[in-house]
Formats: structure tokens, C-alpha cells, sequence
């Protein structure tokens, strides 16, 4: 007897993604195709997370000039200070920002199944599963990020227990109204108060950071980089481009802090020597600015084409210049597409930063047209589908981002609030707009609440992401207390940690999908 799969004892699927013609291929060569295509996406996503993350550090790099008036000897003192709080930063930039690939496809599942008195699985799937895919294998790679023997630890416990506490109570949240207030029901009110907690989210880390009385936890802060990104790893490359910040090599005269700093670090210099500099500087960088980032924008097409760098051709193996060329082969229309993307010193990185979200949200609607297409000939569920193979991939600028953070920045503060605050994100704004979209349009015109044909699935998913997120953060408070840090150390308990964590994620994958497809 053949072998008959799945795709092909599937119903028959009449739609087509590209040409009239797909729907003559045998479903088994369809998915295939399909499949590739989301890899292909999920590629796409990885390239423009290197933009994304670019342009967040020139945001979070920005300063303002603070001018204060010396009480002793009454002399005009001119400050450089850091415009975004650092803590709100990691959850309103980074967090909210690496979350968008989930929260965009969330937003389109909703838009799409308006008018329909029932929600789209496809949304809250991937972010459920989004959330475990965070917890378990972003941890599990962060634990080994640092060197052998090195430690990194939360040098701000009582800022991350407070996320760690919203990002839980998210969970929770979602459990009660989808099971005991309203059971398989959503109201506009609970779509409401579940976005307006993502504000509180904001405002309580805020209050912890600043040491708030009476609403933030009395734990000490420990030593954290005054920057969000460490100097002197400034040329580190995300996305192949290489750009180096300019001025970088040279000796640069910063009026606002009245310092000038150079590779060699800081010294302070005269406020006659500032004014002089600054006058020429000021002249000068309004010469040279747009030029400048024509350049740069112009640099960036070059090397969307460039298939070998000048170090590659220096490599003595056949076989890595080969595989380099074709990988680069592979990936240059995403390049040369992304390569539109202002340069991230424009506006300092606003524009880019917004300009990467848009493209973010374009490949995230091209994610659910293949999703639709894929569970179409292989009969497989849109939900299975949405908390495995699309969690994982629309993950991967949270992977990259926590990843980043742990091997650049001295603590851990930011590779693992990435992963907890997202986890809130998904839930805040990631669920709770796509529902309150569809919930007021439900409410205005059909009177009627949001029915989740799904619920029972969800909150399984929910309830064993409990029981093993439990399993992860038990280990992290172990590290910390038995070796003095949650990422880092010895390599053979860092890989052990790792490994534990990536069984955690497949327990959690296996029954979720055993309960979806009705085997538990």
C-alpha cells in the first residue's frame, strides 16, 4: 500500500497564494513550496532585525542638553543626559519593538476576521507560543553567550521582579477572562483594561527604577553601563553592512558634556576651547551632514550587492568563501530591499526605527497569507501551526536582541528584561489590541462580545506554560544564588542550564499540540 501523508489527505484547497496554476501541484508539493517561502520570510525577518536594532541604539543614544547654575560658585554648568530612562528603554523600545513582528500578525488576523463574531486563532496562538519560545530558548542561549568563566547578573533585582511579576500576572490575566469571568468570551471591557495594563506595566517600572516610595520594591541597585550599548563595541556588524559610527577613530569634541572623548576615554578640556570647537564644529557639520548621509544610504545599496567582503577573500578555505558568496546570494533582495531604509543617524534613528517597523509589518502580513495557505493543504490547525513554526520565527529579533545584550553589555539587566517584558508585550498589546479591535467593531454593530472558538486549547497552553515557566525561573533564581549570577559561568553548567531549558520548550510544544489536535 503507498504511503499517503497528511498533505495529501487533506482537503482539497481551491485558493491560491501567487499563480492560478499552484492549484494543479499535488498538496504535498504545495506545502513544501509554502514552507520554503515562510523560511525564506522568516530570513527576511532576521535581516531587518540587524536595522531595527541599529536604529533603537542611535534612539536610545540620544541626549539632551541640561543647563544648571553652579550654587558655589555661580558658573554655568552644561550637562549631557540620556533622554530615555534606561528601564523604559528595554520595555518601550526594545521589548515593544522585537515583539512586533507577533504584534503586527496579531493586528492583521484581527482586521481580517472582522465582521466575524469569532476570533482568528492565528494571533494569540503565535503569541502564546512566542512567549514560551522567549522564556525557554532565548534563555537557553543567553546562559551561554558569555565568555568561559564569566558571569553576568541583574544588577537591578527589584526592576525585574516587577516585570517578571507583570509578565506573569499577564498570563494569569488572559486565564481568568478566558475561563472565569466571561468563559470563552470577550468583552469590550476586558480587551480595554487588558491593553490599559501595559501602562501600568510601564508606570510601575518606572516608579522601581526611580525608588518610588511605597510602590517599589526596597532591593538595591547594583553598577549598570551608563550606556545601553558599551562604546567600544560599536562596530560590532548586526546585518552585514558594517557601518561604522562616524567619527569613530577620530578625537571628538562633545559641547554638550564639555568633555572630549576619544578611544582612549574622557578628559575634561576648557569652556573657551568648547565654545571655539563648537563653533567650528557647528560650521562645519552643516557642510557635510547631508552629504554625509547620502553616503552612508548610498553605501548601503553598494553593499546589498556586494556578495564578498574584503575578509572573506582572505579566508585560505574554498568551501566558507563559497558558502559566504551563496548565502549572500541568497539574501541580497531582502538586502537591497531593506537597503531603502534611511541610514539610522538621521533624526537620530527615529526614522529608521519606524521605516524597519513598516517592513516588519509587511513580511508579518506575507507570514499569515502563507500560514492560511500552508494549514489549507495540509489540514494541519492554524492554532499548531501558529504557536511552533510561526512563534519561532517572528521571534527571532527577540532571540537576536537578548542575544546582543548578553554578550555586549556588562550585566544581564537587558537580555533578560527583553524576554520578560516581551512576554507582557505579547500579552498587553499583542492580544489585547487585536481584541479590542475586533470587539468594539462587534460591540457597535452586532451588540454582541468576541466568542474564542479555541479557548479550551489556549488556556491548556496556558496552564502548561505555568507549570514549566516555573521550571525555568526556579533554575535562573538558583544561578543566582549558587553561583552568583543567571548568565554565565562555568561551561558546563551554562550548557547544562541550556539544555534544560530547550526540554522545557519541547514539553511545552508536545502537549500543547497533543491537546490542539485532540490526542489528550
Amino acid at each position: 500500500m503507498a504511503n499517503i501523508t497528511m498533505a495529501d489527505t487533506a482537503p482539497s484547497c481551491d485558493t491560491y497564494l501567487f499563480i492560478n496554476g499552484e492549484t494543479l501541484l499535488p498538496n504535498g508539493v504545495r506545502a513544501f513550496l509554502y514552507t520554503v517561502v515562510l523560511a525564506y520570510c522568516f530570513i527576511g525577518l532576521s535581516a531587518i532585525t540587524g536595522r531595527f536594532f541599529k536604529s533603537m541604539e542611535s534612539i536610545m543614544k540620544h541626549s539632551r542638553e541640561v543647563v544648571t547654575i553652579d550654587p558655589h560658585t555661580n558658573a554655568t554648568i552644561i550637562k549631557h543626559e540620556k533622554v530615555w530612562n534606561y528601564t523604559i528603554a528595554d520595555i518601550a523600545l526594545l521589548a515593544f519593538g522585537t515583539s512586533f513582528p507577533q504584534i503586527s500578525l496579531a493586528t492583521i488576523d484581527a482586521i481580517r476576521n472582522l465582521g466575524q463574531l469569532t476570533a482568528g486563532g492565528l494571533g494569540p496562538g503565535t503569541l502564546v507560543g512566542s512567549a514560551a519560545f522567549d522564556l525557554f530558548p532565548i534563555h537557553a542561549v543567553c546562559v551561554v553567550m558569555p565568555r568561559a568563566g564569566s558571569k553576568k547578573k541583574i544588577s537591578d533585582l527589584g526592576v525585574w521582579l516587577v516585570e517578571l511579576f507583570w509578565s506573569f500576572w499577564a498570563y494569569i490575566w488572559l486565564y481568568i477572562i478566558l475561563e472565569v469571568w466571561t468563559p470563552r468570551v470577550i468583552t469590550l471591557w476586558e480587551a480595554l483594561l487588558t491593553v490599559l495594563q501595559y501602562g501600568l506595566l510601564l508606570i510601575h517600572a518606572y516608579a522601581q527604577d526611580k525608588r518610588w516610595p511605597y510602590v517599589s520594591i526596597p532591593l538595591a541597585r547594583g553598577e549598570r553601563p551608563e550606556d545601553w550599548v558599551p562604546a567600544e563595541d560599536a562596530l560590532v556588524d548586526y546585518d552585514g553592512i558594517g557601518e561604522a559610527l562616524p567619527g569613530q577613530t577620530e578625537d571628538i569634541v562633545d559641547i554638550f558634556s564639555v568633555h572630549s572623548y576619544s578611544n582612549a576615554g574622557y578628559h575634561h578640556i576648557p569652556e573657551k576651547d568648547v565654545e571655539e570647537s563648537s563653533a567650528s564644529l557647528t560650521v562645519k557639520s552643516n557642510k557635510q551632514e547631508d552629504m554625509h548621509w547620502l553616503s552612508i544610504w548610498w553605501e548601503q545599496f553598494v553593499d546589498a550587492i556586494t556578495l564578498e567582503s574584503s575578509e572573506s577573500r582572505k579566508m585560505d578555505s574554498v568551501c566558507l568563501r563559497f558558502g559566504g558568496i551563496f548565502w549572500n546570494l541568497i539574501i541580497t533582495p531582502w538586502k537591497l530591499l531593506f537597503a531603502f531604509v534611511p541610514p539610522y543617524e538621521i533624526a537620530h534613528g527615529w526614522i529608521a526605527f519606524i521605516c524597519s517597523l513598516i517592513f516588519i509589518s509587511g513580511i508579518a502580513y506575507g507570514v499569515t497569507k502563507l500560514t492560511d495557505q500552508i494549514s489549507c493543504v495540509t489540514g494541519v490547525s492554524p492554532y499548531v501551526i501558529a504557536f511552533t513554526a510561526l512563534a519561532a520565527g517572528t521571534s527571532w529579533p527577540d532571540l537576536v536582541a537578548s542575544k546582543i545584550a548578553a554578550e555586549r553589555q556588562i550585566t544581564a539587566d537587558s537580555a533578560i528584561a527583553n524576554i520578560t517584558c516581551s512576554n507582557s508585550v505579547n500579552i498587553y498589546v499583542g492580544i489585547g489590541v487585536p481584541w479590542l479591535v475586533d470587539t468594539m467593531y462587534n460591540f457597535f454593530v452586532y451588540q454582541k462580545p468576541l466568542y474564542i472558538d479555541n479557548a479550551a486549547g489556549l488556556s491548556f497552553s496556558l496552564l502548561v506554560f505555568f507549570a514549566t515557566s516555573f521550571g525555568c525561573i526556579t533554575v535562573l533564581v538558583l544561578r543566582r544564588v549558587i553561583l552568583g549570577a543567571e548568565l554565565g559561568g562555568p561551561r558546563l553548567w551554562a550548557w547544562a542550564t541550556s539544555v534544560y531549558f530547550m526540554i522545557l520548550w519541547v514539553v511545552f510544544v508536545v502537549l500543547s499540540s497533543l491537546r490542539i489536535s485532540g490526542v489528550i
